[in-house]
């Protein structure tokens, strides 16, 4: 039988929450209660959980608790052992269907109300998503739930019996991490059959898994995994296991050098790195009025948030970032980053789901990174357009408090930085990252005075602590001016013989306006609004839509050409053999809200200068 169950909306599950938070569990065992006068019950069918039942399983999670150490501290042997036995009892004992499973303000009911003293005690002084259940991944007792769920076996003898075959860090990297394969019990129930009998004798088991997700990750579009029998399915997985088997096992001693990007729009071989000395490739991307990088080239660890298809994280790696993690919400811009650097470690998740302790190792590290969605102006505040862009910027600037860098660098919309109605928003951001140490400074910076053939103004906030703020300076314009759209575009309009494109090219004599990569709540992909399609109709360019390959033989001389999503990323001055993932539509959005490399690349520099100084 399935039950329903009490839930806790978060208007009162919030301030038990903070009341709650500093008491010791023999304080909230006086709390505990079997019901509240503010919970109420979904309007469906069903029958909703007798108090009986709730006792019963208060009793049956406190003698697992009490055999943990409850109530006294426990250590992390006795937390897992408490863990893999408690996931087993929510499951088998609470009679909860998924759809039940995925409230939030259930799960927020039994830590707040029926269990408090063991939902602190196994977190004390938990983060909000460990009790309120913002994030189910990570709640107390909704993630065991959810990982039962996954991995019960009902033909077994010990159905949960899967349970111990990888821990917490290794469940968060296949549902929390990679939402394309936890939503499926039977993929990853094939995960744990495979993964139980591989050969993991001297590799790195973390890291073996994180390369084995990556590469079922990029199979996902292509194979229909609940649709695969078992047997045929096992076997797959097998043969991916075994290639990141093969790429874990070290070929040789010697380290093999990393492949350094360049971005020119005309694409340009990189070099080896040269570990105490300007390298070719920064020679020719330094235009004459940028200075010579130092000397000493030391490089950073970083972590990105909302990376979409990479265009910052590339340009930071060229001047001197390594990331450690990436953070972005959409599946085609994770994949994207995956084609071009699948060493990286890209996490698919909203931003304001991740919190610190989901990964250790991004603590340590010296800059907080993104490109952030743009904020619109006050007169939007509240309203659906802008409710999710505030609370993305709200949680970027808490995770960057939280982990503490030596820097921080976000960008978004010019407005931000110098629009007095936006002076509410950056008084807040300069107070929250004042408070937890640092110096900020603002600015606004042209992709166009850095090489980029695209008016294209952002926003940025640079923040700081001692003793590097001091040695901070924004970069200053090159010389040169930036290419024109002839010039960026002209030997792939020319590409397919089409006839006008040498008058084509004469024409398109100036930079281009803003490319804009629209909203993923409105229509398809074009060029903008009226202004920015007559700005691009000036230029030669038909701005409605976009084309699927450059004009041929056959094109009218005297039409307007579409530009290709390849041609869009050119004006980004993406490099050429930057590949993006997904639908026209999609891939052209990752680039109409991609961040200039060359630009990001030159406002690295100057972090990089200050934090070598």
């Amino acid at each position: 039988m399935s039950y329903l169950y009490p839930r806790l909306l978060a208007e009162q599950a919030r301030p038990l929450f903070e009341e709650y938070r500093h008491l010791q569990p023999a304080d909230l065992s006086r709390r505990v209660a079997l019901t509240h006068d503010s919970a109420v019950y979904v309007a469906t069918g069903g029958d909703r959980v007798p108090s009986g039942q709730l006792r019963d399983l208060r009793e049956g999670v406190l003698e697992l608790a009490k055999h943990a150490g409850f109530p006294e501290a426990s250590d992390r042997t006795g937390n897992a052992e408490f863990d893999l036995r408690l996931a087993a009892l929510l499951h088998a004992e609470m009679g909860m269907v998924p759809a039940e499973a995925a409230s939030r303000d259930v799960w927020a009911f039994l830590a707040l109300v029926v269990l408090p003293d063991v939902a602190f005690w196994r977190y004390p002084q938990p983060p909000k998503d460990r009790v309120l259940g913002t994030d189910l991944t990570r709640h107390v007792f909704g993630r065991l739930w959810w990982r039962a769920q996954l991995v019960r076996a009902p033909e077994e003898p010990e159905p949960y019996r899967a349970l111990e075959i990888l821990g917490e860090a290794a469940f968060d990297q296949i549902y929390a991490r990679r939402a394309a394969l936890g939503g499926s019990p039977h993929l990853v129930r094939a995960i744990l059959r495979v993964w139980k009998d591989l050969n993991l004798t001297g590799l790195n088991e973390r890291e073996t898994l994180r390369d084995f997700l990556k590469r079922l990750l990029r199979l996902a579009p292509f194979v229909l995994f609940d649709g695969t029998e078992e047997q045929a399915l096992d076997g797959e997985l097998r043969a991916v296991a075994q290639e990141s088997l093969d790429a874990q096992r070290p070929k040789s001693s010697m380290p093999k050098a990393p492949t350094i990007p360049s971005f020119p729009v005309t694409s340009v071989e990189a070099p080896e790195v040269n570990p105490v000395s300007e390298s070719r490739d920064e020679q020719s991307l330094r235009r004459p009025g940028r200075p010579p990088a130092p000397v000493e080239v030391r490089r950073f660890k970083s972590v990105e948030i909302c990376a979409g298809a990479g265009g910052q994280a590339l340009g930071l790696e060229r001047a001197g970032f390594d990331p450690v993690l990436l953070i972005d919400s959409k599946a085609d811009a994770c994949f994207s980053i995956d084609l071009n650097r699948p060493a990286w470690d890209v996490v698919c998740m909203d931003v304001t789901h991740f919190g610190p302790s989901m990964r250790p190792d991004a603590i340590d590290v010296d800059l907080v990174s993104g490109g952030l969605p743009r904020v619109k102006s006050s007169a939007t505040v509240g309203r659906a357009e802008d409710t999710e862009e505030r609370r993305v910027l709200r949680a970027a600037i808490s995770l960057a408090c939280d982990i503490g860098p030596k820097a921080v660098l976000f960008e978004n919309v010019p407005d931000l930085v110098d629009d007095p109605e936006f002076a509410a928003d950056r008084a807040w951001m300069d107070h929250e990252l004042q408070q937890a140490g640092f110096h900020t400074t603002w600015k606004i910076l042209n992709a166009s005075d850095f090489g980029v053939p695209q008016n294209r103004k952002s926003g940025f906030l640079v923040a700081l602590r001692d003793p590097y703020f001091g040695h901070f300076s924004w970069p200053l314009p090159d010389e040169e001016p930036a290419p024109t759209v002839g010039e960026a575009l002209g030997p792939s309009m020319s590409a397919n013989g089409w006839p006008g494109a040498e008058r084509w090219i004469k024409n398109a004599d100036r930079i281009a306006p803003a490319l804009i990569g629209g909203s993923d709540r409105r229509g398809g992909a074009d060029l903008g609004p009226t202004g920015s399609k007559k700005a691009w109709a000036a230029l030669g360019v038909n701005g409605n839509s976009l084309g699927d390959e450059p004009p041929g033989a056959d094109f009218p001389v005297d039409e307007l050409p579409k530009l290709t999503v390849e041609q869009a990323a050119a004006i980004q001055a993406f490099p050429d053999d930057w590949k993006l993932f997904g639908g026209k539509t999609s891939r052209y959005r990752q680039v109409g809200h991609a961040m200039p490399p060359p630009l990001a690349y030159a406002v690295g520099q100057a972090l990089a200068t200050a934090l070598r100084s």
